[in-house]
């Protein structure tokens, strides 16, 4: 391949004159640089999405009918910037990042373009204006997620936003008068089948499957495929695509600017009377994702059973994909149920941002989403992980590369020390300047990855701060897991420079600040502050708290944190 290789840039070359050939063996060698450094970045990727598919920060991200998906998150040490990789990106308008010293003029600017309103049913809406492109983002955030599933229900989340995408009465159907008493028969033979499976009568069931699949593909031949995503296409829209984590499902999508009343049509009418059909082909669907995140994959396992050792009673312990029976026994009826109790106006926050008349948004909201009528508030998580008195560990022994897991118990957003455990994520764990990759990974040859996330696999309950390496040939987990708390030590002991810090911080901001440059970026970050801790304006107060943190924060936290019994490890070792 090599000798092909070099044959082919002698024939390029030999066709040249002196300074042609100079200027061709210029671009090569730049060509060949960006490969191999996009080699280099692209492992990094996939290191971060095997680990990224289990959290369910951003379970899945497959396409949505013919609109394309990205990549499940790339676990970011700053927990807020991380929804933001489950967003599709839009060519939306884009604000000049400002200055890292120049946070209040842009939040000055932010508050006087931003309007907020709440309708008499309890939905409220955060409008921000943005004139400088002809689109609008919106992004529809249901505070529901995994940690609130039944228990024997999870991934009944996740199921409904994949439902999300059938259609309604109107939208999806051929005739719904004919495809209603379909759907119902199905549950009907499903519920049969499911008891003659108890009853172990072999003959019954596959009778009633056969029967089942009959009325099944009747059903079928009723349905509008991806009709959603074909309106949304046609009329100039793009990014139709959502995404479940642990406390939250969000439903996103841009449209041009002059497209605003059909979303509001939209959207409305799809958590208004939506049809969950076709809804045990989706479940094949779910359970094939989970198969191929978790049952097929080491740390896809690893993770799963780290999150279950690290938690004893709380949900976050849950995978948000939801647990293989527990997807199997899900009936129509659950996901409706979850639904009705779930999805109701005191429970949805809508962000809309671009070029649009704060206004005119009023008044279409009140005309569309005011058809919802307000219900009684679902119950509140109430459940509180006890304190963990001593290490916790767990190991599995895969085909696979080792793995190093490493995590600690750590605050909820709404904690005042929220911030300081996000810089010391940075300083450990933020990419290749970071502590651990260049201790591990650069110096030591320890592995041949280090990362780390913080607000794992949430942020709006107390969480974990994780770290994970991929160990290098030649080394074990347990020479890695020494390394690493060798350097987490540190801060416990040696004062971090002021010159580290600073860089810590200003990379902290900008990288907040680039996120809202875009649409999306601006509405899912409003949404999350907003409906995590109160005020979408708590955003730019911790941009402002992150400068505050101080080398002595650090050292406390650090003390208080990286301790024994705080402390899960994850051992995934090659059989």
């Amino acid at each position: 391949m090599m000798h092909q290789i070099v044959h082919f840039i002698r024939s390029i070359l030999s066709a040249f004159k002196i300074w042609q050939r100079l200027l061709a063996i210029l671009t090569i060698v730049t060509i060949l640089f960006w490969v191999v450094c996009s080699e280099t970045a692209l492992a990094d990727s996939v290191i971060s999405y095997q680990l990224s598919v289990i959290s369910e920060k951003g379970e899945r991200q497959e396409a949505r009918g013919d609109f394309s998906a990205t990549l499940p998150l790339s676990h970011s040490s700053l927990s807020f910037l991380s929804p933001l990789s489950l967003l599709t990106p839009t060519p939306d308008s884009r604000l000049p990042t400002p200055p890292s010293k120049s946070i209040q003029p842009y939040y000055q600017r932010v508050s006087q373009d931003l309007t907020e309103f709440r309708l008499s049913n309890g939905m409220k809406f955060i409008v921000l204006e943005r004139h400088q492109a002809p689109v609008v983002s919106f992004l529809t955030y249901a505070d529901v997620g995994g940690v609130d599933e039944p228990v024997g229900k999870t991934g009944v989340a996740h199921f409904l936003e994949h439902l999300a995408f059938k259609g309604t009465t109107r939208i999806g159907t051929r005739d719904y008068t004919v495809e209603k008493p379909l759907l119902e028969q199905l549950d009907k033979l499903a519920a049969e089948i499911t008891a003659a499976k108890v009853a172990k009568k072999e003959a019954e069931v596959t009778k009633l499957q056969a029967q089942f699949e009959r009325v099944e593909a009747e059903a079928a031949q009723l349905v509008k495929q991806n009709e959603l995503g074909q309106i949304v296409e046609q009329a100039g829209g793009v990014g139709l695509n959502a995404n479940t984590s642990t406390e939250a499902t969000r439903y996103f999508y841009s449209f041009p600017a002059n497209k605003l009343e059909m979303w509001m049509s939209l959207e409305s009418e799809r958590f208004l009377e939506p049809v969950f059909r076709e809804f045990y082909k989706e479940k094949d669907v779910i359970l094939e994702e989970r198969r191929l995140r978790v049952e097929n994959s080491p740390i896809g396992q690893m993770v799963e059973k780290f999150l279950d050792t690290a938690y004893q009673v709380h949900p976050y312990k849950r995978p948000v994909i939801g647990y293989e029976q527990d997807i199997r026994n899900l009936t129509r009826d659950d996901v409706q149920q979850f639904f009705d109790t779930y999805y109701i106006p005191s429970q949805l926050t809508i962000a809309i941002v671009g070029d649009v008349n704060p206004q005119q948004v009023k008044q279409l909201a009140q005309v569309y989403f005011g058809r919802y009528r307000a219900k009684a508030a679902p119950p509140k998580l109430t459940t509180v992980e006890p304190k963990q008195q001593k290490t916790r560990e767990v190991t599995l022994k895969l085909t696979t590369q080792p793995w190093y897991l490493e995590g600690y118990h750590c605050p909820a957003i709404n904690d005042p020390d929220y911030v300081v455990y996000e810089t010391i994520g940075r300083l450990l764990s933020n990419g290749r300047t970071s502590r651990l990759y260049q201790s591990l990974v650069e110096k030591q040859r320890l592995a041949l990855s280090a990362q780390g996330s913080s607000g794992f696999p949430g942020n709006k309950y107390e969480n974990l701060m994780l770290f994970y390496v991929l160990t290098a040939p030649g080394h074990t987990v347990d020479e890695v897991g020494t390394a690493m708390r060798k350097e987490i030590d540190r801060l416990k002991t040696e004062p971090v420079s002021a010159m580290e810090l600073e860089r810590v911080k200003t990379q902290a901001k900008a990288d907040l600040l680039r996120s809202l440059d875009s649409n999306m970026g601006m509405a899912q970050l409003l949404l999350e502050y907003e409906v995590k801790t109160g005020s979408w304006q708590n955003l730019f107060k911790e941009l402002e708290a992150i400068a505050q943190v101080s080398s002595a924060d650090i050292q406390r936290v650090a003390r208080q944190t990286f301790i024994p019994k705080n402390r899960t490890v994850g051992r995934l070792l090659s059989s």
